[in-house]
């Protein structure tokens, strides 16, 4: 396809105005601006280096990261650098893919000032977007309508598409470092790196002997450029390690390690840079590998004293062959990978920090977050945003669910897949407890070599565990179970908090090990609004409780509320803040030197106030009785005696009731969707041998048009009802960037409403809206009484005992001293 702009492109006619002409303003050109619509195709982001600064001065006060944006007029394509002064809109995921701009104002980059550059060079048109206007809502599809158009002049990529302002080879994910992200990480190995098969094949060196050669002298085959053929299996597999940084020029800085053994011993082998964007997919544990051409070095965090394999590309170029266990001479087979699984029964009497593989079928999968890995870096600079979700999986050898909070495990694809009903496996979790609790509170997370398999994929028949007798104990399990049955519990989304937090100030007090650090009400906001995009943080205030309202999603316009006497409807609406979360549907300007406006809700806890704007609400969608999900606010509540006053309500006509679960029309048996994910572990055919009624409470919503405005909670906040015919819709709304309220809303939410609390700061007086929902579908609780006071400490409603309606638990409110 030509790469010549058309004549009436809008780029044509915008960008030529900025180019220098003859004379003293020759490198001077001046910034120009396009009125007309523009559409964002495509984000990528990658780490700056030492070269960058030529081109962003400015860019160590925004960050580490640099973006480089593909643009469409509608006619052609045009790929420009973000100015990192509109960093924060990324961040924010106000900038996204799908996005329409406008009065966009473009500078010309200077590309030949970085020859190391691979991106951007003297004979490319290249441009920096300093300023945008949003404007409207995002449309994904649209973005993908673009990649078939043609290049703006010489803007494009002259072969592989690489970062622009970085001497990169690869981008990172938007959302984590964790991961892979573009075309260049192969699923084949190498077309020059594939070894003819041979037969009987027998290593030249092995394990023990490298060992000995390098530490202790006994002949000299560990020094320099080994070139011995070495053949192992890999045993466990890391996650991709990213080690790029701003000083330092490195085309593609990642790093992962394999655990690998011969019958002499294991050993770790280091894949360094381009050799992970080759081979780190094409691995997995169980594989049988030939190296060659590697070096043997310290491994310096290991005791006692030992070594690892590096596997470089170049210095010397290593060379890598996946064998097939039948190429194998006999005597030299490396041993098969060894699993520790345990069932949930036994997982209540495992240590604090003991690794474990478990095996269960998935009924709650959590919207995907983010947390900081630390305080913060030595070197000053704020730490990595790492991305999880929790997920909830049954096994049947316990009521306890086993609870895994699973952190990015540089497989991407899978992780999307992730959804109830699927049969998933991780192996190399490690159990945490809470502290002074016992089976009420631990939980799975990763360690560095945790792998996930699930259905859907194929993982599980090509996978050594499947012929285990936990596995086998666990798929007789599943295939008693009902489809029914478990999809009428099934859950995917919303916010989730787990292990439950403590119940009073005083045990939170002893987790923290000393006093936590209480915010002001004008501290909190701006700590909230320095937020990323679902990044999760605890924050702590002191406040109380000056109004609580319940509201149906969809239906924020109708409510039932209580106001305390002290505070009437018309002044308890909070000052305007500039850390309000609602989203304006009128455009947006944004200019690197002013702070970007936040969006609507993100995983925060908190909602701030916000004053009146134009707001898309989202569709109703009346759902079904409401499952338990988390709190959202909550730890110690104190009573206090002052009085309060319940405003008068006004009936509204009930609403219709959606079915309970979504089945796939046609569907006459019972248990084919379990049936078919255990059919999964079979190795090709035979190789191996939920309506009641409403609480009474639809009679107490009404319009009130004195209430202070509240923004409509997130759609991804609230857990939805599971649907397996459009269980890929599902994921794609509650990975990161794809949250879409118009798409969230044609899904049946499995809460029909939630509580919004008006908390009063008791240092400043600060207002603040904390979105609080007391049900808890996936994780057990302590038993309580259900009173208001009980449910602010605890978070949640007890399952032990019927929930109060909502008419109620507002009516019984009174002040509260609330510890957030």
């Amino acid at each position: 396809m030509s790469n010549m702009a058309a004549p009436d492109c809008v780029f044509h006619r915008t960008l030529t105005r900025s180019r220098p002409g003859p004379g003293p303003g020759l490198n001077k050109a001046s910034p120009v601006v396009c009125r007309e619509f523009l559409f964002l195709v495509e984000l990528q982001r990658y780490s700056r280096d030492q070269g960058s600064s030529v081109y962003f001065p400015q860019a160590v006060l925004h960050g580490d990261d640099l973006y480089d944006v593909t643009l469409s007029d509608g006619d052609c394509r045009l790929r420009v650098t973000l100015d990192p002064g509109l960093n924060r809109l990324v961040e924010r995921n106000l900038l996204q893919p799908g996005a329409t701009l406008c009065d966009a104002t473009f500078i010309p980059a200077m590309s030949a000032q970085h020859p190391a550059c691979p991106g951007a060079s003297a004979e490319r048109d290249s441009f920096r977007l300093v300023s945008v206007q949003l404007s409207g809502e995002a449309d994904e599809g649209r973005s993908l309508r673009q990649d078939s158009l043609p290049w703006y002049r010489s803007s494009g990529p002259a072969g592989a598409l690489v970062p622009l302002r970085a001497n990169r080879i690869v981008f990172l994910p938007l959302w984590n470092n964790v991961d892979y992200s573009g075309g260049g990480w192969r699923e084949t190995p190498p077309a020059e790196e594939e070894e003819e098969e041979e037969e009987a094949r027998r290593p030249a060196v092995t394990v023990s002997e490298l060992r000995d050669s390098f530490l202790f002298g006994r002949r000299a085959i560990a020094r320099g450029a080994v070139q011995h053929q070495l053949i192992v299996r890999i045993i466990n597999k890391s996650h991709l390690m990213y080690f790029g940084k701003t000083d330092r020029n490195c085309e593609c800085p990642y790093k992962a390690v394999l655990e690998v053994c011969d019958r002499t011993g294991s050993v770790c082998v280091v894949l360094w840079n381009s050799v992970c964007v080759s081979w780190y997919q094409r691995l997995k544990p169980g594989d049988i590998i030939s190296l060659r051409r590697y070096r043997v070095k310290r491994h310096y965090e290991a005791e006692p004293e030992d070594i690892e394999i590096s596997v470089n590309s170049r210095n010397p170029a290593a060379r890598i062959a996946v064998l097939p266990e039948s190429s194998v001479s006999p005597e030299y087979l490396p041993p098969a990978p060894t699993y520790s699984f345990y069932n949930s029964a036994e997982l209540l009497d495992r240590p604090h920090g003991a690794e474990c593989d478990v095996i269960g079928l998935l009924t709650f999968c959590g919207r995907a977050e983010r947390m900081r890995s630390g305080e913060g870096c030595h070197d000053g600079r704020r730490a990595e945003l790492r991305e999880y979700h929790w997920l909830r999986l049954e096994d049947g050898t316990s009521d306890q669910p086993i609870m895994v909070k699973l952190f990015s495990t540089s497989q991407p694809d899978t992780h999307l897949k992730l959804h109830p009903l699927s049969v998933l496996v991780c192996t190399r979790l490690k159990l945490m407890r809470a502290a002074g609790q016992t089976d009420v509170g631990f939980f799975l997370t990763n360690t560095t070599y945790t792998q996930v398999y699930c259905t859907g994929l194929g993982h599980h028949s090509e996978m050594s565990y499947r012929r285990l007798r936990p596995v086998r104990l666990f798929l007789q399990w599943l295939r008693g179970r009902d489809d029914g049955q478990v999809l009428s519990r099934a859950l995917i989304g919303g916010f989730f908090i787990y292990p439950p937090p403590p119940v009073s100030l005083e045990t939170y007090m002893k987790d923290q090990r000393g006093a936590p650090r209480f915010l002001r009400g004008a501290e909190l906001q701006g700590e909230v609004t320095r937020l990323c995009y679902r990044e999760r943080r605890a924050f702590c205030i002191q406040a109380a409780v000056t109004m609580v309202t319940y509201s149906r999603r969809g239906e924020e316009d109708h409510c039932l509320f209580w106001t305390d006497r002290a505070s009437s409807l018309s002044s308890s609406s909070p000052r305007p803040s500039p850390s309000s979360f609602s989203l304006p549907s009128t455009p947006r300007s944004f200019r690197p030197p002013l702070s970007s406006p936040s969006p609507r809700p993100s995983p925060s806890s908190f909602s701030l106030p916000s004053t009146p704007r134009s707001f898309r609400p989202p569709l109703s969608s009346p759902s079904p009785r409401p499952s338990p999900s988390s709190a959202v606010s909550q730890l110690s509540a104190h009573r206090s005696g002052k009085s309060c006053k319940k405003r008068k309500m006004v009936p509204t006509e009930s609403q219709k009731r959606r079915p309970l679960v979504t089945v796939q029309a046609g569907q006459n048996n019972d248990t084919v969707i379990l049936f078919e994910a255990s059919m999964e572990f079979l190795e090709n055919s035979n190789a191996d041998e939920d309506d009641d009624d409403d609480d009474g409470d639809t009679s107490s919503f009404v319009t009130a048009p004195l209430l202070p405005p509240f923004p409509p909670v997130a759609v991804e906040t609230l857990p939805m009802r599971y649907n397996h015919t459009r269980r890929e819709e599902q994921a794609v709304v509650l990975a990161m960037g794809g949250g879409r309220a118009t798409a969230a809303d044609s899904f049946d939410s499995a809460l029909e409403g939630y509580y919004t609390l008006r908390l009063r700061a008791l240092s400043d007086g600060e207002s603040i809206d904390a979105v609080f929902l007391p049900h808890s579908p996936s994780a057990p609780l302590a038993p309580h009484s259900n009173t208001w006071t009980s449910i602010l400490s605890h978070g949640a409603f007890s399952s032990h005992t019927p929930p109060p309606s909502p008419g109620s638990l507002t009516h019984s409110s009174s002040l509260w001293r609330m510890t957030r």
